[in-house]
């Protein structure tokens, strides 16, 4: 199963209120995913934590005659990514966890997609066993994961403006963004799934965190939601809070060009097959 702590209640609800600036921030991966997902034909396809919904919503859209189930845990991104799809008759979401998700008549997946939402089950071996055996014989996986945070300029940019006691967590195979940045864990645990002909392609992309005439502020504005920084910052208080937003400040001046604030980011595309 997956520890649902983190998109139940306020984490959830604010990262549906952010849900255009992630979108924003996760663009090239997103075209990158679409891309590599629709290289094939698919009639059935599952979104494993789709948040807000912009994967399902763009294959939705752009194969109407084929079906998309988007599911996730926090019923706050799921009422976002609704109202984004109510349009669309082939798209449907469901609010559960896709460690335990069972599909119905007819909806066995022959694609399996995710960006950035597997990488928070408590055991992926199980899930993904799970999820092999809920899809068709030889269907595709498609997903997208963070690399180790070492390989993420973002994370450590932004650690270096933070108190000390708020640096980045080491590598670590625990639950959370960056559980599946090593290659070879990623490749035990779908073979140990039963997935194969398993391949990581590396995609190193620019996160745009702020944009338009203030970018600075709009990304401070954005990491003081989302993320390490948001955490940090949170228990701060007076002169410590205003030196840790300037230090903030001057990271992100660093990566403005122009009316753009970008940072380096580093990510997996990962493709598998079920067996079969």
């Amino acid at each position: 199963m997956t520890d649902h702590s983190e998109w139940v209640g306020r984490v959830g609800h604010v990262w549906a209120a952010e849900w255009q600036r992630t979108d924003r921030s996760f663009g090239p991966v997103t075209e990158r995913l679409l891309e590599v997902a629709r290289a094939g034909d698919f009639a059935q396809a599952l979104d494993v934590g789709c948040g807000a919904g912009e994967l399902s919503l763009c294959l939705a859209e752009g194969h109407p005659s084929s079906r998309v189930i988007g599911v996730d845990v926090s019923e706050d991104l799921l009422g976002t990514a609704r109202s984004r799809g109510a349009e669309l008759a082939n798209l449907r979401f469901e609010h559960g966890d896709a460690a335990a998700w069972s599909a119905g008549e007819g909806e066995r997946p022959d694609l399996v997609v995710s960006r950035h939402g597997v990488m928070f089950f408590e055991d992926p071996v199980s899930a993904f066993a799970h999820i092999a055996r809920e899809a068709v014989l030889g269907a595709r996986l498609v997903f997208s994961c963070f690399r180790e945070p070492s390989q993420n300029g973002w994370v450590r940019e932004l650690a270096s403006a933070l108190p000390k006691g708020d640096a980045p967590p080491p590598d670590s195979d625990a639950p959370g963004p960056f559980a599946f940045g090593r290659e070879e864990r990623v490749r035990n645990i779908l073979r140990d799934a039963g997935w194969r002909d398993v391949s990581l392609e590396p995609i190193d992309y620019g996160m745009v965190a702020g944009e338009g005439a203030d970018a600075v502020e709009d990304a401070l504005s954005y990491f003081l939601r989302i993320g390490p920084a948001a955490r940090a910052v949170a228990g701060l208080e007076g002169a410590e809070r205003e030196e840790v937003l300037a230090r903030l400040r001057a990271v992100l001046g660093r990566h403005h060009d122009q009316r753009t604030v970008s940072l380096p980011a580093a990510c997996w595309i990962v493709t598998a097959h079920a067996p079969g």
